[in-house]
């Protein structure tokens, strides 16, 4: 039996625009949940909202890096549903174009920071009082790069380390209130965030084929990931890992990872391409769009 069923609850998700967390909220709608539907770009997730139906679904626009106004969303969406039951911190970016951290622009890594650390630090702590009273769940999007090496890409993975660090403390901490966290760990994602290893950028699609061999480097849907993650909230797990293969590398990531850094350390082919990409960077990078869809 379910811990946790997820019918009549009202879930709030940040990054709601598109990938994984439009398609979350498809499947926690389908379940019977009322969604919260939160993003900087209004225009796609009030389309979200009509096409899932009015009765049950609240739009929001709201930027995660804004304190004041997800407290303001959290408090309209208390006085739309009477409470709020889960909190999933969705949002985030990643560095466009990739770059090393010595060509990065400074902007851009802190941006990045901001959103995917700090953003879900923010949004977790605007719903925590009403997810304690509720007995709650909440649930923060890491990524296998919180343990995997994070080259070109290392504003994400350190944020997505700390997201790990931040979930665990909290789900031991919430423990004392008959509620509970979990930490969602995606591999590859067919989302915009993905596109620089799938295609945009020839340089990190090859970096992506050799760090990543065979089934590793495989994409799967959003689709599958709300799957699993409303299967995760409703059994209260602390860890969900999507797709399944990633279980080991995460539990032996002690023995895995100084093998993996050596081999990104000194691998002609991936030394080569790095030494390409800091040759292609300009003086400074585009700017990222805050909770581009996952």
């Amino acid at each position: 039996m379910l811990t946790y069923p997820i019918a009549g609850k009202t879930v709030f998700i940040t990054g709601a625009a598109g990938g994984i967390g439009a398609a979350t909220a498809r499947t926690l709608h389908s379940r019977g949940a009322n969604v919260v539907l939160a993003d900087r770009g209004i225009d796609a997730i009030s389309a979200l909202a009509r096409d899932l139906g009015g009765d049950r679904t609240l739009a929001l626009s709201v930027d995660v890096t804004d304190s004041a106004a997800l407290a303001d969303a959290v408090e309209r969406t208390v006085d739309r549903f009477g409470g709020l039951d889960v909190v999933f911190a969705n949002a985030g970016i990643a560095a466009d174009p990739p770059a090393t951290i010595a060509t990065i622009d400074p902007a851009m890594f802190e941006r990045v920071v901001e959103v995917d650390l700090l953003g879900v630090w923010r949004t977790v702590r605007s719903a925590l009082p009403h997810v304690i009273a509720a007995r709650g769940h909440v649930l923060v999007t890491a990524s296998v790069y919180a343990y995997f090496n994070g080259m070109t890409n290392a504003p994400y993975a350190m944020s997505k380390a700390g997201v790990e660090q931040f979930g665990r403390a909290l789900r031991a901490e919430l423990g004392i209130h008959g509620a509970s966290a979990g930490v969602l760990y995606p591999g590859w994602v067919h989302t915009p965030i993905a596109g620089a290893a799938f295609g945009s950028n020839d340089i990190t699609t090859r970096m992506r084929e050799i760090a990543f061999p065979s089934l590793l480097g495989k994409a799967i849907s959003p689709t599958r990931v709300a799957d699993a993650v409303v299967r995760g909230i409703e059994n209260r797990s602390a860890r969900v890992m999507v797709p399944r293969r990633w279980v080991p590398f995460s539990a032996l990531r002690g023995v895995l990872n100084p093998v993996t850094d050596l081999i990104a350390e000194r691998h002609p082919e991936l030394r080569r391409l790095l030494r390409r990409l800091e040759e292609s960077a300009g003086p400074t990078g585009k700017s990222p769009q805050t909770n581009s869809p996952r």
